[in-house]
């Protein structure tokens, strides 16, 4: 009796087409935007950085980041959109591509977890909240929130980075539809950087709430999810899974890979991350 061989899916790749253009970075005035060099000319330009986190261990002054010009006229005629890692990898600093992959993987099934699950719609409302998917099977509804993660530390990955308030409602409203008869509910934690990663945690230290949630929501019943990625610039694939830990059991204090532990971004104090971006 022949056995049956199980297909292999097809990857789920998000292509991000250029043309780019190299440079320095040089410092960050506000969270919305940092000062680079070109290269080569190293004339300094604006450009908007669409990521509200902290990125202390990516932007560092000297480091190697990718522009990309903006397709409209506004203030910055430049999108920051990949930096280098202290070991060379990519990693993106535009919070929209990992929901954009996670939206690819979704529609394709490509989740194995939530295979069961049919895409229906991006943004689907819950109370006061606003999730990034909506999933069916028969009657039942699931809401699931994709958060991008950079910030590596021992080939350990850490969120969030910034005191993150809205992250919390979000795993608190999730935890409420978990335990809502006929729904179900998911956190998807996507890597915004190649290279092997041996866990995804709650970085309790940077903020113990959203960890608090964290913990409470996958207790609650909520789906709690991870992925590596591989980031070239032409493209983000899926990657893996990778097992997500909640925070429990942290050292009250931990570094970020350059040895930062405080709130500063090189020379500017980055507010608590609220996921919004202001008109760029």
């Amino acid at each position: 009796m022949l056995e049956s061989v199980k297909t292999p899916s097809p990857p789920v790749v998000l292509p991000t087409p250029g043309p780019w253009r190299r440079a320095v970075f040089a410092h960050r005035p506000n969270r919305f935007v940092v000062h680079a060099r070109m290269v080569p000319g190293g004339g300094e330009v604006r450009a908007h950085l669409p990521d509200p986190g902290r990125l202390a261990e990516l932007l560092v002054p000297g480091r190697t980041i990718w522009l990309k010009a903006a397709d409209r006229p506004r203030k910055t005629a430049w999108t920051a959109v990949y930096v280098e890692t202290e070991e060379g990898a990519l990693a993106c600093c535009d919070t929209r591509r990992p929901n954009q992959l996670a939206a690819l993987a979704l529609r394709a099934g490509a989740v194995a977890e939530l295979s069961e699950w049919s895409f229906l719609r991006s943004e689907a409302a819950w109370g006061s909240s606003r999730f990034d998917f909506l999933l069916g099977r028969g009657d039942r509804r699931l809401y699931l929130e994709a958060k991008g993660v950079s910030w590596v530390v021992d080939d350990v990955a850490r969120f969030p980075d910034a005191v993150t308030a809205r992250g919390a409602r979000h795993l608190r409203e999730l935890a409420r539809i978990a335990v809502t008869p006929g729904h179900a509910a998911a956190v998807l934690f996507v890597m915004q950087r190649s290279g092997p990663i041996r866990r995804i945690e709650a970085a309790a230290d940077r903020d113990p709430e959203f960890a608090t949630a964290l913990r409470e929501a996958r207790d609650a019943g909520v789906r709690v999810l991870g992925r590596q990625t591989r980031v070239t610039l032409d493209a983000i694939e899926l990657g893996p899974e990778v097992p997500v830990a909640c925070g429990e059991g942290q050292q009250q204090r931990c570094t970020t890979g350059t040895g930062h532990t405080t709130g500063t971004s090189h020379g500017v104090t980055i507010p608590p991350s609220g996921g919004h971006h202001p008109p760029d």
